[in-house]
């Protein structure tokens, strides 16, 4: 059965078995994945989701168990049962984003926007409704139709430096943090969010004025909304009038809960000058300016010495200075105060491995790729086991950090394809069958990798007029420059004769 009858057959499979009710809308609709696999997809990608946008907050935990509890409050009511999760990412791009199964996230920079519990409440129950009414899940659906294969449609990432580093299966959490829904999910998003802050007891007119805010800053194109929350749920007039109607139909009253929120973010609140330092000192550091990016790490430092980010910048910058035991010491104390976020590991053992200190960097490298596997990790192991003579071991970390198109994967894949290309030329060196007007063979052999290479034979074998099978070499005695392609004539024929022709390169070496 060809690939394209398996996918055929398996679309079909799905389609004929996957008719459900939607439990938000009480819609009939064509469900091809299960809930199980919605739960699971969550539960895969919640990890590297988080990670990807700056990791977990955790300087003042009170501030996670506030959201949470007002999560789980609307949870509550939702009109679908999943394991729901909440928590908040440690970045300052107000942004807030759900993945299929109900695992939920709000960024930092989100939050000391917020005016009231009941804001934050419209913004929760909004992403509850992502979830639980399958959005992001009919998303990756529309991708196994269009592409065979389940992928996420219509969904990308944004404000975050790491996404590209990400291969593997952390591909898929780049691609499902922040998805871009249609203009009608978003409505129906706000439609049954404010439901359920009816429900568990919230002033659903929150909701209009928080859309109210939104616009209004969208107009102004304030830094960093953009790229957050407008990027993915884009606010309008049109929303801000569907929740005014909305509103009209339920209940009067319901907690706002001002006050009690006000005081539940005062530590974010308090330490937005420290936040506002490290992106700064951030900016300065990706632009080169490493004396300024000291100044305001240090700054940051003295405002709040608890939060690992502040120290991890600062190793950042020592990195950067070639100090590399500096370096190491401000990622230990950023471990210190988080050791569940995989920048840390990452940079202390690519710190490591510049003072040839192997042992640590490999340990520090894998615990990284436990948390969010990257292309710099995995080349720097790679490197590691190729120093060590294991070339299997290389080979399989430089081909999954070869899946990045940053700069360590495409550093692992040209060592990949050093190590490899001596084993399997024909995988990198491709043979075209051409006929000329003398009926004669010709080869178009092209280079596909960027190096020059040299020691070329192909393999040519066919049947000929006697129905014998012939096999026979051609050599090619110069050198082929990387992605580029010669044409030579083989002097077999005439081809009218022959049957079952077919090339192949046998060999071949890198020029050094």
């Amino acid at each position: 059965m060809t690939i394209r009858l398996i996918i055929l057959h398996l679309i079909l499979s799905l389609w004929l078995s996957g008719c459900a009710v939607n439990a938000v809308t009480g819609k009939n609709e064509v469900a091809l994945m299960s809930e199980s696999a919605e739960i699971s997809i969550g539960n895969k990608q919640y990890l590297p989701s988080r990670q990807m946008q700056g990791g977990d907050y955790n300087v003042n935990p009170e501030v996670v168990r506030y959201v949470q509890q007002v999560g789980n409050r609307l949870a509550a009511v939702s009109d679908r049962q999943l394991p729901y999760e909440f928590n908040v990412i440690n970045d300052s791009t107000p942004n807030a984003w759900a993945l299929p199964g109900g695992k939920i996230a709000i960024n930092r920079g989100l939050l000391t926007e917020l005016n009231s519990e009941a804001e934050l409440a419209a913004v929760l129950g909004h992403e509850i409704i992502h979830a639980a009414a399958r959005h992001g899940a009919k998303g990756m659906e529309r991708g196994i139709l269009l592409q065979g294969a389940v992928l996420a449609a219509g969904v990308a990432s944004q404000n975050s430096e790491y996404s590209t580093l990400a291969v593997g299966g952390a591909g898929v959490a780049a691609q499902l943090i922040t998805t871009k829904y249609g203009r009608s999910a978003e409505l129906e998003s706000d439609f049954y969010g404010m439901k359920y802050m009816a429900k568990a007891g919230y002033d659903p007119r929150a909701a209009i004025k928080l859309q109210q805010t939104f616009v209004r800053l969208s107009e102004g194109r304030e830094s960093g909304w953009i790229n957050g929350l407008f990027a993915s749920h884009p606010p309008s007039p049109e929303r801000v009038e569907a929740n005014r109607k909305t509103a009209a139909n339920l209940p009067a009253g319901g907690e706002i809960g001002r006050d009690r929120y006000l005081a539940a973010m005062t530590p974010l609140r308090n330490d937005q000058e420290a936040y506002q330092a490290l992106d700064t000192g951030r900016k300065a550091l990706n632009d080169g300016d490493t004396a300024l990016a000291l100044a305001l790490a240090k700054k940051a430092l003295k405002l709040q010495p608890r939060e690992a980010l502040f120290h991890s910048l600062r190793g950042d910058i020592r990195f950067k200075q070639q100090r590399y035991h500096d370096a190491i010491i401000n990622y230990n104390r950023a471990l210190q105060h988080n050791n569940n976020y995989f920048h840390y590991y990452l940079q202390r053992g690519l710190a490591n491995l510049e003072l040839n200190q192997t042992t640590q960097a490999n340990s520090d490298l894998k615990r990284s790729l436990d948390l969010l596997p990257t292309a710099p990790a995995l080349n720097a192991l790679g490197q590691i086991a190729l120093v060590q003579g294991d070339r299997s071991s290389a080979k399989n970390y430089f081909s999954a950090a070869a899946g990045s198109n940053s700069a360590a994967g495409q550093q692992a894949n040209r060592a990949l394809i050093k190590l490899d290309l001596p084993d399997n030329p024909h995988k990198y060196i491709h043979v075209k069958l051409l006929r000329n007007r003398y009926d004669t063979l010709q080869l178009q052999v092209v280079n596909a990798t960027a190096l020059t290479i040299e020691q070329t034979i192909i393999a040519i074998q066919f049947t000929d007029q006697k129905g014998k099978t012939r096999r026979i070499q051609q050599q090619i005695t110069q050198q082929l420059a990387g992605e580029r392609s010669i044409i030579i004539t083989t002097g077999i024929g005439p081809l009218k004769e022959l049957k079952n022709l077919r090339a192949q390169v046998t060999q071949a070496q890198i020029v050094k």
